[in-house]
């Protein structure tokens, strides 16, 4: 296998990297990389079909970043006549992959939920078929009021009701300028 299409260097290890990649069957004792030897589909059940969700006039995919990043923005689920969409971390990006509305944490929020409304309409779903909302904030103390009122806002507006079941967690994003992140499940009937 040619090492050019992995963005690791096997010449350049660790000891530790080296030892967990021989025991993952990933890389030989000789340092090369191996082949992939494990079936891409189970012979005793067919694995679950997920299907990408794409909404390229808001939002651009993550590996389309000038420095790749190996995620969906969103995966579509479906079982018995149900739908459920897994939404990643979604941020104030735009589709040119650039962070909107830097060192703005109310635009920046307005931002991330167009986002995911978008995304959610790309399954012909909406915020009433969010069941759970997981927000990261940079700064939880600083930024929470602000958020919780425009979340609270945005959700009247619709009038969610239930609301989605919710965490909210301060973290350190994967970009400096970005001050809150928020991933949803939605769960919907399939037409």
């Amino acid at each position: 296998m040619e090492n050019k299409q992995l963005l690791i260097d096997p010449a350049k290890l660790t000891d530790g990297e080296r030892e967990e990649m021989i025991k993952l069957g990933m890389l030989t004792e000789g340092n090369r990389i191996c082949e992939y030897l494990y079936p891409a589909i189970h012979k005793d059940r067919p694995p679950v079909e997920k299907h990408i969700v794409h909404a390229p006039r808001v939002l651009n995919e993550a590996y389309d970043y000038k420095k790749p990043s190996s995620f969906s923005r969103a995966l579509r689920l479906e079982f018995g006549g149900y739908k459920i969409l897994l939404v990643s971390g979604t941020a104030s990006v735009n589709e040119e992959g650039k962070a909107e509305h830097i060192g703005d944490f109310k635009a920046q929020t307005w931002r991330t939920y167009r986002n995911i409304t978008t995304l959610l309409a790309a399954e012909g779903m909406t915020w009433h078929d969010v069941v759970r909302t997981t927000n990261y904030l940079r700064d939880i103390e600083r930024d929470y009021d602000e958020f919780n009122k425009i979340r609270t806002s945005f959700f009247r507006w619709m009038n969610i009701d239930p609301l989605p079941a919710s965490t909210g967690i301060q973290v350190r994003l994967c970009w400096e300028t970005l001050l809150v992140e928020i991933e949803a499940y939605a769960v919907g009937k399939i037409k």
